[in-house]
C-alpha cells in the first residue's frame, strides 16, 4: 500500500486497520513492526516518516550528532561522577515503585536522604548489593 494511503485511526480500530498499518510499516521501514506496537504509535511513526519525505528530515549535522550520542557509552563511575551534573534527576522503577534520585553536591538525594554513591542508593532500594550505575541503567551490560 502506498504510504500516502495509510488510514488515519480512531478509537474503534479493527484488525483490518492493523493489517493495513503493518503493510504500510513494512513498505516504509523495510521490516515488520514489533508485535505489540500500538496502532497509534505505528500511525504516528508513519505520519512522521511521510512528513520527513515530503518536507525533508533532520539536517545531516543533527543526524550525525544524534548517531554519535546513541553510539557513545560515556563512562560514569565513582571517580568520574562529575559527568552527572548537579541537579540531574535519575528515575528508576523497581517492583512497582518509581524512585527518583537527584545528583547533589555531596552525593545523591533520594527520599530526603543523601547517599554517598549510586551503589548505596541501589542497595537501599533493592536491599542487595548492586552496581549503582547498572541498576540505574547508566552503564550497559558486560560486553556491550
Amino acid at each position: 500500500m502506498p504510504r500516502d494511503e495509510v488510514p488515519q485511526l480512531d478509537a474503534s480500530s479493527s484488525k483490518a486497520d492493523r493489517a493495513q498499518l503493518v503493510s504500510a510499516w513494512e513498505a516504509a521501514f523495510g521490516l515488520p513492526p514489533a508485535p505489540y506496537l500500538s496502532l497509534r504509535l505505528m500511525q504516528k511513526a508513519l505520519d512522521y516518516d511521510a512528513q520527513c519525505r515530503a518536507h525533508g528530515g533532520l539536517p545531516a549535522s543533527l543526524r550525525r550528532q544524534l548517531r554519535s550520542i546513541a553510539r557513545s557509552e560515556t563512562k560514569v563511575d565513582g571517580s568520574n561522577v562529575g559527568r552527572l551534573s548537579v541537579g540531574t534527576h535519575l528515575v528508576r522503577e523497581w517492583n512497582g515503585r518509581t524512585y527518583r534520585v537527584e545528583v547533589v553536591e555531596d552525593g545523591f538525594l533520594m527520599d530526603g536522604k543523601v547517599y554517598p554513591s549510586l551503589s548505596s542508593v541501589a542497595k537501599r532500594i533493592t536491599t542487595t548489593t548492586w552496581s549503582g550505575l547498572r541498576f540505574l541503567e547508566l552503564k550497559g551490560k558486560a560486553g556491550r
